[in-house]
C-alpha cells in the first residue's frame, strides 16, 4: 500500500514530530535534511514497507516508501521519519515494499538514529508473523517488543562535527558563532537552540552549517523514562610531592581516602562515600587531585539482590531417571537437527520436568546457543531462576510485567546486547530481542495466562512455537494437564509426546472427595468441611508438615445483597457483582478494578439489612486463623501479587518452612515444589464449572489436578481433599480416579462436533458502544455480512451472534460478541473491521 493512500489520515500520537521541533508551515524537515528535492523520484531508489507508529495507521500491512540514495543502506528494523498524511510520524522498516501503479510513492524523510536496527533479524521476522497471525498493526507489535517509552519521543539533534586533523579552522560569521557556541557545550535538540532569526532562519542556518562540515544533524530516539541509569565511581589517585605539601586533610577527607585505598582499583560509588563521610567530600578531594571520578552505567538488575540459591534451590539429581534421560536425549536431538516439532513433556505432577529443562538448557549453552523459558505467572519465575542459577551458574535475563519500566529497559538492553544466556519470564518474554536460540521451553503450557488480552492479542505458547520454527530451535511444552488442543495434536502426531509416568520423588497423594451437600445437611455453614478441618488439625508441625488451601476466588464475600429487597450491589460500569474485601474495607469489581466504599444502606430500598454471602481467600484465611490460632497462615492471590516483592517473600517463607498453611487462588497450584507439603485442600472445586464457556470443564480439571499434585513430593505421604457440590462431574471424577484419558476423550469429541481447536479455529469480534441498541445492531449487520461471505466462498464457517458479552457493560460501553468458527475463518473475515470492533484470534474464552 502506498503512503499516498492515507493522505487524509488524521489525529496524532506522542511519537509524531511536534510543532515545537519542526514547523512544517515554515520549512519541512525534508528541506533541512535532504539533498534530493521533495517529490523527485528516482528509478534506482528501492521501496520499503514501513510500520507507522501513529494513530490512524491501522491494518496488518506496512506502508510503502522509497529510500533516497543518501539513506542507503537502510536496514530492516531501523527507525525512520516519514510523512504520513499531512503530518510526520515515526516508522520502522519492515522489509521490501510493493509499488502501486499510478501512485507516487513518498520518500523516507530521514533515518532516526538508534544505533542501528532496533531489533535483531529473528525478532523482526517473529514480529511479522505475529502481526499476520493475530491481525495486529506491525507498529503495535514492534512497540510491544521494545522497552517502555522508547518510541514515545524523538528529536532533531544538532552536534558539533569533530575537527579534521591538519585542516585549518573556518572562521564563522557572528550569527553562526552564536549557534556553534551553544553546541560547543554538547549535542542539543534543535528546538532548544536560541537564534534571532526565528525558527525558519535557524533551520536554514543549521542546513548551511551542516553543508559546510561544521555540524551534524540527526533525528534521535529519546526513551521517555527508560534510558540507562548512571552512577559515579570514585578511586584514589596517585599522590605526588606537590599534593603532599598542601594543607592537611580534614578528618572526613582522610577517612574517605582510607576507604578508597582499601578498595583499590574497584573504588567506591560516590553516593556511598557521601553517605559515610558527607556530601562535599568527593568534590573537595577531586579539587585537590586526590581522587578520580568515572561515570558508568548502573544497570537496574531485578536479580541483583537475590543471590543464587537464595531459596535453597534443590540440586538436580546426579542421575536422572530413565524417562528423564530419554527426554533430554530427544530434546538434544531436535536441537542438533534444527527440528522445531513440539515435544510435549506429559506426565504426573512431580515427574521431574524442571530437571529436564535444566539439562536441555545446558545442552543449548554447550552448543553455543541461548534459551528461552516461559512461565505463566510472575510468582513462578523466581523459583525457576533460582534453580537455574544454582545448577548452571549462568547469566539470566528476567522479563515480566511486575518489573519497573527502568528494570524492563535495562533487562532488554542486556538481552539485546547478548549479555545473558537464558531469558526467563511470563508471556512478555516471548517478545525478547533474542538471537541464536537453541531451545524454547513453555512450562505449564496449558495455562490461560499465556493469552494476552490486549493488542496484539497473542497466545505466547503458539508464538513460542513460531519462534522455534524461525530459529531452528527445539520446542518443549511441559504440562501434567495439557490443553485439550495440545492433547489432540499429540494424539494425531502433530506434536511428539514424551511421557513421564513416575514421580521423581515422593508418591501420588491419596484423594478424597467431600460432598458439600452433606455438609450443609449436617449444619456445617463454614468454608471448611469436617474432614478438611480434621486433616489440618492432624498436621505434624514438629516434622515441618505444611498445607495449602485453594479457592479460586478473592475477597471476603462474593455477593453483597439487601435482605429486604434482594438487591445485589453491582459495579456501575460492568454491572457485575461487587466483592467485599476486608483488607481496606472496600467493595471491588474484579473485572475493571473499580473500588467503592461500603454502603450502610441498600441503594434500592434504603434498608440497613445488608448481608455478605459466599467467600474468597480473605474469608478463608480468617477462618483458618480462627480455628487454628497457633498456625502460621499466609495468603497468595492477585491482590497480594500486586504488591511488589510480596509473592517472592511468601514463597520463600513457604519453602523455608516459616508458613504452616498457605491460602491462595490458582497461583498456589502452579509450580510450587515444596517437599514438606503433605495436605492440599480445594475448598470449592466447582466454582468455574457452570460458567457458559466451552473451556469451563477443562479449566476445572487442570486446576484440581495441578493442586492435588502439590502434595506428597517428599518422604511423607500426601493427601488431597476436594470439596464440591458436584462430585459426579466428569472433571472431578477424572482427578479423583486418576483417569485423564476418558476426560480428554469426551472433551475432544465435543471440540470435534463444534469445530473448535484443534479441529478448527475461532475468531471473536467484540463491539463496544455507549448505546446498547446501536451495539446490537452493529453486531447483527456484521454477522449477516460474514454469513453471506461464507456462503459466497463456499466455506464451512459458522457465524454465531451477536450475543451479549459475559460482562455485558464495561467502561460505559455495551459489548456484543460475534464468533467465527470453522476450518478457515480468516478467509471469511478478510480485512478485519476497525473501531469500535476488537478482534481476538484464537480466544481463550468466548465469554
Amino acid at each position: 500500500m502506498s503512503a499516498v493512500d492515507h493522505e487524509h489520515a488524521s489525529s496524532a500520537t506522542a511519537a509524531e514530530v511536534s510543532s515545537a521541533e519542526v514547523s512544517s508551515a515554515e520549512v519541512s524537515s525534508a528541506e533541512v535534511l535532504s539533498a534530493t528535492p521533495p517529490g523527485l523520484e528516482t528509478s534506482a531508489e528501492r521501496l520499503v514497507a514501513v510500520g507507522i507508529d501513529a494513530a490512524g495507521a491501522g491494518g496488518q500491512g506496512g506502508y510503502t516508501y522509497r529510500v533516497p540514495a543518501r539513506l542507503e543502506p537502510l536496514e530492516v528494523g531501523e527507525a525512520v521519519l516519514v510523512e504520513f498524511g499531512r503530518r510526520q510520524a515515526l516508522g520502522i522498516v519492515l522489509g521490501p515494499g510493493v509499488a502501486t501503479t499510478g501512485l507516487m510513492t513518498k520518500p523516507v524523510v530521514d533515518r532516526v538514529r538508534s544505533d542501528g536496527p532496533l531489533l535483531p533479524p529473528l525478532t523482526m521476522a517473529l514480529a511479522a508473523e505475529i502481526a499476520d497471525a493475530y491481525l495486529a498493526p506491525p507498529a503495535l507489535v514492534l512497540r510491544a517488543m521494545l522497552p517502555p517509552g522508547l518510541l514515545e519521543r524523538f528529536e532533531l539533534v544538532a552536534e558539533m562535527r569533530p575537527a579534521i586533523e591538519g585542516e585549518p579552522p573556518r572562521a564563522p560569521d557572528p550569527d553562526d558563532a552564536a549557534v556553534l557556541a551553544q553546541l560547543a557545550e554538547g549535542p542539543r535538540p534543535v528546538h532548544r537552540l536560541s537564534s534571532p532569526d526565528g525558527r525558519a532562519g535557524l533551520l536554514r542556518r543549521l542546513r548551511a552549517l551542516r553543508a559546510a562540515g561544521d555540524i551534524d544533524l540527526d533525528w534521535t530516539l529519546l526513551g521517555a523514562e527508560t534510558g540507562p541509569r548512571y552512577t559515579r565511581v570514585v578511586r584514589a589517585a596517585a599522590t605526588g610531592p606537590a599534593t603532599q605539601s598542601r594543607r592537611p586533610l580534614g578528618p572526613r577527607q582522610a577517612a574517605a581516602l582510607a576507604d578508597l585505598a582499601e578498595n583499590g582499583e574497584s573504588g567506591l560509588l560516590a553516593p556511598e562515600i557521601a553517605a559515610r563521610h558527607g556530601g562535599s567530600v568527593v568534590a573537595s578531594l577531586l579539587a585537590r587531585g586526590l581522587v578520580s571520578v568515572e561515570t558508568r552505567e548502573a544497570a537496574r538488575e531485578p536479580l541483583a539482590s537475590r543471590p543464587p540459591g537464595s531459596r535453597g534451590a534443590r540440586p538436580v539429581a546426579s542421575i536422572l531417571t530413565d524417562e528423564q534421560q530419554d527426554a533430554v536425549v530427544s530434546i538434544a536431538a531436535s536441537m542438533a537437527a534444527g527440528d522445531s516439532t513440539p515435544l510435549l513433556l506429559d506426565g504426573v505432577t512431580g515427574g521431574g520436568k524442571t530437571a529436564i529443562y535444566v539439562e536441555a538448557i545446558a545442552a543449548a549453552l554447550k552448543a553455543g546457543r541461548r534459551a528461552l523459558v516461559l512461565v505463566p505467572e510472575i510468582a513462578l519465575a523466581l523459583p525457576l531462576v533460582d534453580r537455574l542459577r544454582a545448577d548452571l551458574m549462568i547469566e539470566i535475563g528476567l522479563l515480566h510485567s511486575g518489573l519497573s519500566d527502568g528494570e524492563r529497559a535495562d533487562e532488554w538492553r542486556r538481552i539485546r546486547g547478548g549479555r545473558v544466556d537464558v531469558v526467563v519470564g511470563t508471556r512478555l518474554a516471548v517478545l525478547a530481542p533474542l538471537d541464536g536460540v537453541g531451545v524454547v521451553i513453555v512450562d505449564e503450557e496449558h495455562d490461560p495466562a499465556y493469552k494476552s488480552d490486549r493488542t496484539p492479542r497473542l497466545q505466547a505458547r503458539d508464538v513460542a512455537l513460531r519462534l522455534g520454527r524461525l530459529a531452528g530451535a527445539a520446542v518443549v511444552f511441559g504440562s501434567a494437564t495439557p490443553a485439550v488442543e495440545t492433547e489432540g495434536r499429540a494424539r494425531d502426531g502433530t506434536y511428539r509426546r514424551i511421557r513421564l509416568t513416575e514421580r521423581a520423588s515422593g508418591r501420588p497423594p491419596a484423594i478424597e472427595v467431600v460432598d458439600l451437600r452433606a455438609e450443609l445437611d449436617a449444619g456445617n455453614r463454614g468454608m471448611l468441611s469436617r474432614a478438611l478441618i480434621a486433616a489440618l488439625g492432624a498436621l505434624d508441625r514438629d516434622l515441618g508438615e505444611q498445607a495449602i488451601l485453594v479457592i479460586n476466588r478473592r475477597g471476603s464475600a462474593s455477593v453483597v445483597l439487601c435482605r429486604d429487597c434482594g438487591t445485589v450491589q453491582a459495579c456501575p460500569e460492568c454491572t457485575r457483582p461487587l466483592v467485599y474485601h476486608q483488607a481496606g474495607v472496600t467493595l471491588r469489581c474484579h473485572h475493571c478494578g473499580r473500588a467503592s466504599p461500603l454502603a450502610s444502606r441498600c441503594p434500592a430500598c434504603g434498608s440497613a439489612r445488608i448481608r455478605y454471602l459466599g467467600g474468597g481467600t480473605e474469608r478463608l484465611e480468617r477462618e483458618v486463623r480462627e480455628i487454628f490460632p497457633g498456625y502460621r497462615v499466609a495468603r497468595l492471590d492477585r491482590d497480594v501479587v500486586e504488591r511488589r516483592g510480596a509473592a517472592a517473600r511468601i514463597l520463600d517463607a513457604m519453602a523455608d518452612g516459616r508458613v504452616d498453611v498457605l491460602v491462595g487462588t490458582s497461583l498456589v497450584t502452579k509450580g510450587l515444589d515444596v517437599p514438606s507439603i503433605t495436605l492440599v485442600g480445594v475448598v470449592s472445586a466447582d466454582i468455574a464449572l457452570n460458567l457458559p464457556d466451552e473451556r469451563a470443564a477443562e479449566r476445572t480439571y487442570q486446576l484440581l489436578a495441578q493442586a492435588v499434585g502439590r502434595a506428597g513430593r517428599g518422604d511423607r505421604p500426601g493427601r488431597a481433599i476436594l470439596q464440591t457440590y458436584q462430585p459426579e462431574h466428569p472433571a472431578i471424577r477424572a482427578v479423583a480416579e486418576g483417569s485423564p484419558a476418558a476426560f480428554y476423550d469426551a472433551e475432544l469429541e465435543l471440540r470435534r462436533r463444534f469445530g473448535s481447536p484443534p479441529f478448527g479455529r475461532l475468531i471473536k469480534l467484540t463491539v463496544a458502544l455507549a448505546d446498547r441498541e446501536a451495539a446490537e445492531a452493529a453486531g447483527d449487520a456484521l454477522a449477516e455480512r460474514y454469513r453471506a461471505r461464507a456462503a459466497e466462498l463456499g466455506l464451512r464457517v459458522d457465524v454465531a451472534g451477536p450475543a451479549p458479552a459475559y460482562i455485558a457493560r464495561r467502561a460505559n460501553r455495551w459489548r456484543f460478541n460475534v464468533v467465527l468458527r470453522g476450518q478457515n475463518p480468516l478467509a471469511v473475515l478478510g480485512d478485519p473491521p476497525g473501531p469500535p470492533w476488537s478482534v481476538d484470534v484464537d480466544p481463550e474464552s468466548l465469554l
